[in-house]
C-alpha cells in the first residue's frame, strides 16, 4: 500500500511544481528553441557554402534538420497557442508537457553536433547516359573509332564531317557504350562545345561533369592549373562536342593523353583544320550508302509509304537528293509525313531537285538547300516565323514551350483567337507540327515540358533570315561584355537577341538606328544596369522588349515614345525602382514585372486599355490603388504576389469581364476566405489559383514526388501552405474549385470539413500536414464533403505523420455507416501514398462491398513503414479481423506499386479475390513479408494466359519471389517472361 501512496504523492507534487513553475518552464523553453533556431542557422550557413557540385549533406544532419525545423515551425507555434489559452486548471498537466519538450529540445541541441562534419563526398559516377536516336548504317565509322579508343597509341581522335553528317549521333552511342563497356576508364565525360569557345565556359563545363569545383571569377590559368591537378587523378575518355575553334589543351587545363596515362579525347568538328591543329587521328564521317539512306527515310515517314502504287521510284530519287545526309534525311522524311498523294511526291521532287541544283559536294550549303526545302514546305508563313522565332535562343539550348508559345501571342505569330487557352493551343499544334517535321527536337531541362532546334537547323533558320526582306541579328550566349558596334545595328533589322551575355553598359551615345526594329531581347545580361535615353529613341515600330534578369535600376523616358509597344517583359530585375509613366504605351498588352524591385505601382497603368497580361507579383510591392485594375477591361490574365489588405479586391477582378486567369498569394487563410467570399458573390474567372503563405518552390519542394502535373491541373486551383486551418474562422474556398493542395500545414484532424460544397473536386494533395487521423470518417464526414470524395479523380498523400486511416470505419458498425455514401472514391483514379508512417491499412474491404474504387487505374505506396496490408477488413472491438472470403472488385486497376514497407504482409485479406481485367504493371520494391502477390492468371482453351500483363518489376532479392505462394501451381511459370530484377 505504501508504494502505491507514495507514488500517487509523487505524482501530485510534481503536478503542483509543474503549475507552481508553469511561466519559468515556458520561459525556459523559449530560449532553448531561440538557441536551436541559431544552431539550425549556423548549419544551414555552413551548408550553403559547400559545394553540393563536390558534396551532399550527411542523412543524420538532414533528419537533424528537418527535427529541428518541426520543432520550430509546427510544435512550438502549438505551444505557444496553447500557453496563451491555458486555464488555472490545466496550468499543471500543460506545464508536464512543456518540461518534457523542454527534455526533447535539449536532445535535439545535443544531437547537433557533428564531429565527422555536415557533408560527404558525393559518391563516384563514371557517367550519365545520354538519350540517343536510332543509329542506322556508319558502323563502320563506329568501329574505327572503337579501334582508336582501344589503341594504346592513339590519344588524340577527331570525328569530322559537314554539320547533319552524323558525328554527334555516332558519339553519343560510343558515349553510352563507354559507360557498360570495361576497357578501363573511370570517368567518361561529355561536353558540348559549340560557337564562340569560352575557356572559362569550357573549363567549367568540365569540372562540372567530373563533380568538382575550380577556383571563381575568370582567371584561366588559375582555374586551368586547378582542372589539371583534378584530371591527373582519374583515367579519362574526355568527348567534346561540336567544336569549331582552335585551342591548346594545355590553355585548358587537359592533361595531354599518354600511353602512360591511359587517357583519350575525342572531339567533333566540322573543321578538319581544328582536328589537325589538335594532332588527332582523323576519322571523317562519310554519307550513308543509298539502302542505309532509304532505311532511315522509311523508318522516318513510314514503311506503309511503299504501299502507294508507283511511289518506289519516286521515293529513291527523293532519297538520292538527301545525298546521304542524316540529318537532311530526317527533316525532308519529316516534311512528307502522312502525304499519301503521288502527286504532291512528284511535286515536292521537282522542287527538291530545283533547290540543290548546283550545289557542291561538302560545303555547307549542300546541308542548307536540303534543310531549307522542309523549311518551304511549311508554306504558312505564320509558322514559318514560329520556326524562326525559335532561333533566337542560344545554341543548344532547352526552349520552355510555354515560353516560347507566349513570345509568339506577344509578337502577333499566334492569330488572334477567343481566349488565351485557345491561342496557347493553336502554339502547341504548331509546335507539335515543327517537331512531327523535324525541325525541332523534344527537349527537357528539369523544368518542364520544352523544345531543341539542332544547331545545323538553327544554323538554316539565321541564314534563311540573314538573306531575306527581314533580318536577325542573334548573338545569344556568346559571352559577349560589349554592346555590338553602331555599324552592326543596320536599318533592315527586324530582331535582335543578345540574351544570356555578359553586357554590363550601353554607350551613352549608342543611338542605332533600326526602323524596322520589332523585337530587342537583353534578357540575362546579368550586369547591365542602365540603358542610355537615346538608345530606344530610333526604334519606332519597336513591339517586343525584354530586359528581364538584368539589374536596370531605372527605364529610359524615351520608353514612352514607343507607340507600338506591346510587351514589356521586366521579369526578375530586382533593382528596378524607377519607371516613367506608361499611360502613353496605348498599344502595350503584357507587362511582367515578375519579381521586380519596384516598391510602388508604375503611374499610368489604368491608361493601358489594351492590356490583356498583368503580373505585377513584386515582392516589394505592397498596395495597388483602388480602381487601377477595374480599369483594364480587356485584362485575360492577371497575377498579384502578394495580396495585402487593402490591395486587389474581388468586386475589381469580377468586373474583369474577359479575364480567364487570376493567380494571387495571400498571406493569411482569413484574408483567402473574405477574398473568395466575395468572388463567389460577384463571380469569378473561368481559371484560377489561389495560394496561402506559398514559398516560392514549394510545388517542386512538396510535389516532386508525384510527379509532373497535368496541364489541367492548374485549372481552378488553391494551395494552402505552412499555415493553421481549421482551428479558428471557417475556411472558404471556391464552390468550383477542381485542385486542392495542402502542404505543412497544422490542420484539424478531421479534414473533410474543407471539403464542404466542392461539386467539382479532381484533385487532393496533402503533404506534411500535422493533425490529420484520418481522410474520411464515417462519424464525422457531412453528405457535402462525401460529394466531393465521389467525383474526386486523384488523391495524393505524403509524409501525413498523425495519418491512420484513409477512410475510417467506426468499431460500433459492422460496415460503413449510413452516412457515407456507398460509392466513396468511386471516380478516383490514381492513389499516391508515401511517408505516412502510422497507417496500417489502405483500405478496408467494406469499402469495396460498397463498389467504392471502381474507377481506380493505379495505386503507388512508399515508405510507409508501418503498412501491414493494402486491403483489409475492420477489427472488430476485441482487436478481431473477419476472414470471410470476399470478391475484391477492382476492374480497372492497371499499376501497383509498393515500395519499402517492411511490416506489410498482405496486399489483399485471407481468402480473398481480386477481381480485374486491366492489370499489367506491378513493381515490388523492399517488401520483405508480402506471400502473395494479386496476379490472377486467368484460363484460354484450358492453358494459363495474362493477356495485359506488360511488366513485373521486383527489386526484393530473386529468393522472394521463388518463396512466394500460389493459387496454381502454373502461375508462376506464366508470369517468369514478364519479370525484371533490379538492384
Amino acid at each position: 500500500m505504501e508504494p502505491i501512496i507514495g507514488s500517487v504523492l509523487g505524482t501530485v507534487g510534481e503536478h503542483v511544481d509543474c503549475h507552481r513553475n508553469f511561466q519559468n518552464d515556458v520561459n525556459d523553453l523559449r530560449k532553448r528553441v531561440a538557441d536551436l533556431k541559431r544552431k539550425r542557422d549556423d548549419k544551414v550557413a555552413e551548408l550553403q557554402i559547400v559545394d553540393d557540385s563536390e558534396k551532399q549533406v550527411r542523412k543524420e544532419v538532414q533528419g537533424w534538420l528537418e527535427d529541428v525545423g518541426r520543432i520550430i515551425e509546427i510544435e512550438m507555434p502549438d505551444t505557444e497557442e496553447e500557453v496563451q489559452n491555458v486555464s488555472c486548471l490545466s496550468r499543471g498537466s500543460l506545464g508536464r508537457r512543456v518540461r518534457q519538450k523542454i527534455q526533447a529540445v535539449m536532445e535535439i541541441y545535443d544531437r547537433g553536433s557533428f564531429p565527422e562534419g555536415l557533408v560527404i563526398e558525393r559518391p563516384p559516377t563514371i557517367g550519365i547516359i545520354l538519350p540517343t536516336e536510332n543509329m542506322v548504317g556508319e558502323v563502320d565509322m563506329k568501329e574505327k573509332i572503337w579501334e582508336y579508343l582501344r589503341s594504346r597509341e592513339v590519344g588524340m581522335i577527331g570525328v569530322c564531317g559537314i554539320g547533319g553528317i552524323g558525328k554527334t549521333t555516332i558519339m553519343k552511342h560510343i558515349h553510352n557504350e563507354l559507360l557498360k563497356e570495361s576497357i578501363g576508364f573511370t570517368k567518361t565525360i561529355w561536353v558540348t562545345v559549340s560557337q564562340s569557345l569560352s575557356v572559362v565556359k569550357l573549363q567549367g563545363d568540365i569540372a562540372r561533369e567530373m563533380n568538382k569545383s575550380l577556383p571563381k571569377g575568370r582567371d584561366e590559368l588559375k582555374r586551368a592549373s586547378r582542372l589539371q591537378d583534378i584530371m591527373k587523378t582519374v583515367k579519362y575518355a574526355l568527348i567534346l562536342d561540336d567544336v569549331w575553334d582552335k585551342f591548346t589543351l594545355h590553355r585548358v587545363g587537359i592533361p595531354e593523353p599518354t600511353i602512360e596515362n591511359g587517357c583519350k579525347i575525342v572531339i567533333t568538328s566540322r573543321s578538319i583544320d581544328v582536328c589537325n591543329y589538335l594532332r588527332c587521328q582523323i576519322v571523317k564521317v562519310p554519307p550513308l550508302p543509298q539502302q542505309e539512306s532509304l532505311n532511315l527515310f522509311l523508318d522516318k515517314v513510314g514503311h506503309d509509304i511503299l504501299l502507294i502504287p508507283n511511289l518506289e521510284n519516286i521515293l529513291k530519287d527523293m532519297v538520292a537528293e538527301c545525298a546521304g545526309l542524316p540529318l537532311a534525311i530526317v527533316v525532308i522524311a519529316g516534311s512528307m509525313t502522312g502525304v499519301r498523294d503521288i502527286r504532291e511526291w512528284r511535286s515536292a521532287l521537282r522542287q527538291l531537285c530545283d533547290c540543290v541544283v548546283g550545289t557542291e559536294k561538302d560545303s555547307e550549303d549542300e546541308i542548307f538547300k536540303r534543310l531549307k526545302f522542309s523549311y518551304d514546305r511549311l508554306t504558312n508563313s505564320s509558322i514559318q516565323e514560329c520556326f524562326s522565332y525559335c532561333s533566337l535562343y542560344p545554341e543548344d539550348s532547352v526552349i520552355q514551350r510555354a515560353d516560347l508559345i507566349e513570345g509568339w501571342i506577344c509578337e502577333g505569330l499566334v492569330e488572334k483567337l477567343g481566349s488565351r487557352r485557345e491561342m496557347h493551343d493553336r502554339g502547341h499544334e504548331i509546335l507539335n507540327r515543327l517537331e512531327n517535321n523535324c525541325l525541332l527536337e523534344k527537349g527537357d531541362d528539369g523544368y518542364g515540358e520544352g523544345v531543341k532546334m539542332h544547331d545545323v537547323v538553327r544554323d538554316m533558320a539565321l541564314r534563311v533570315k540573314s538573306i531575306g526582306p527581314s533580318n536577325f541579328m542573334v548573338k545569344a550566349k556568346m559571352r559577349l561584355t560589349e554592346i555590338p558596334e553602331k555599324d552592326k545595328w543596320s536599318e533592315d533589322l527586324d530582331k535582335v537577341s543578345l540574351m544570356d551575355n555578359e553586357i554590363s553598359y550601353i554607350p551613352i551615345n549608342m543611338f542605332p538606328k533600326c526602323l524596322m526594329l520589332s523585337t530587342l531581347i537583353l534578357e540575362g545580361n546579368a550586369a547591365l544596369k542602365q540603358i542610355p535615353e537615346c538608345f530606344l529613341a530610333n526604334m519606332p515600330l519597336l513591339k517586343f522588349l525584354n530586359l528581364s534578369y538584368t539589374c536596370i535600376e531605372a527605364l529610359p523616358n524615351s520608353i514612352c515614345s514607343l507607340k507600338n509597344l506591346t510587351a514589356l517583359i521586366l521579369r526578375a530585375c530586382e533593382s528596378l525602382e524607377r519607371m516613367p509613366s506608361l499611360s502613353k504605351l496605348k498599344a502595350l498588352k503584357k507587362l511582367d514585372l515578375d519579381k521586380a524591385g519596384l516598391c510602388v505601382a508604375p503611374e499610368g497603368i489604368e491608361m493601358l486599355e489594351n492590356l490583356e497580361y498583368l503580373d505585377l507579383s513584386a515582392p516589394k510591392l505592397k498596395v495597388l490603388p483602388r480602381g487601377k485594375i477595374s480599369k483594364l477591361f480587356r485584362l485575360r490574365y492577371l497575377r498579384k504576389d502578394p495580396i495585402f489588405s487593402n490591395d486587389i479586391r474581388a468586386e475589381e477582378v469580377a468586373r474583369l469581364n474577359m479575364l480567364e486567369c487570376f493567380e494571387g498569394i495571400f498571406d493569411q487563410p482569413k484574408d483567402l476566405s473574405s477574398f473568395v467570399s466575395e468572388l463567389n458573390h460577384f463571380g469569378r474567372p473561368n481559371n484560377y489559383l489561389l495560394c496561402v503563405g506559398m514559398e516560392g518552390d514549394l510545388e517542386k519542394k512538396e510535389w516532386g514526388y508525384f510527379g509532373k502535373s497535368n496541364k489541367d491541373d492548374l485549372l481552378r486551383r488553391v494551395i494552402l501552405s505552412y499555415c493553421r486551418i481549421g482551428y479558428e474562422d471557417e475556411l472558404v474556398l471556391p464552390d468550383d474549385l477542381r485542385n486542392l493542395w495542402i502542404a505543412r500545414c497544422n490542420m484539424v484532424a478531421d479534414i473533410s470539413i474543407f471539403l464542404r460544397n466542392l461539386t467539382q473536386l479532381q484533385t487532393y494533395k496533402l503533404s506534411g500536414c500535422k493533425g490529420i487521423e484520418c481522410v474520411v470518417s464515417s462519424s464525422s464526414s457531412s453528405s457535402s464533403s462525401l460529394t466531393a470524395m465521389n467525383i474526386l479523380e486523384k488523391l495524393c498523400l505524403c509524409g501525413l505523420l498523425s495519418l491512420r486511416d484513409i477512410v475510417k470505419v467506426e468499431k460500433t458498425t459492422a460496415s460503413l455507416a449510413p452516412t457515407i455514401s456507398p460509392h466513396i472514391f468511386s471516380n478516383l483514379k490514381h492513389l499516391m501514398v508515401w511517408n505516412c508512417s502510422k497507417l496500417k491499412k489502405l483500405f478496408p474491404c467494406e469499402l469495396l462491398q460498397r463498389q467504392g474504387l471502381q474507377n481506380l487505374e493505379q495505386i503507388m505506396v512508399n515508405d510507409c513503414k508501418g503498412m501491414e496490408e493494402i486491403i483489409g477488413w475492420e477489427e472488430d472491438e476485441a482487436g478481431n479481423q473477419t476472414t470471410t472470403p470476399i470478391l475484391i472488385p477492382l476492374p480497372k486497376l492497371r499499376i501497383l506499386g509498393l515500395q519499402s514497407l517492411p511490416k506489410l504482409k498482405r496486399i489483399y485479406p485471407e481468402g480473398g479475390v481480386m477481381a480485374y481485367d486491366s492489370f499489367n504493371s506491378i513493381y515490388i520494391s523492399n517488401c520483405p513479408k508480402v506471400k502473395r502477390i494479386p496476379l490472377c492468371v486467368g484460363r484460354e482453351n484450358g492453358q494459363p494466359s495474362l493477356a495485359a500483363m506488360k511488366e513485373i518489376h521486383i527489386k526484393n532479392p530473386k529468393e522472394w519471389w521463388e518463396s512466394l505462394e500460389w493459387e496454381n501451381p502454373d502461375d508462376e511459370s506464366v508470369l517468369l517472361p514478364f519479370i525484371e530484377y533490379s538492384r
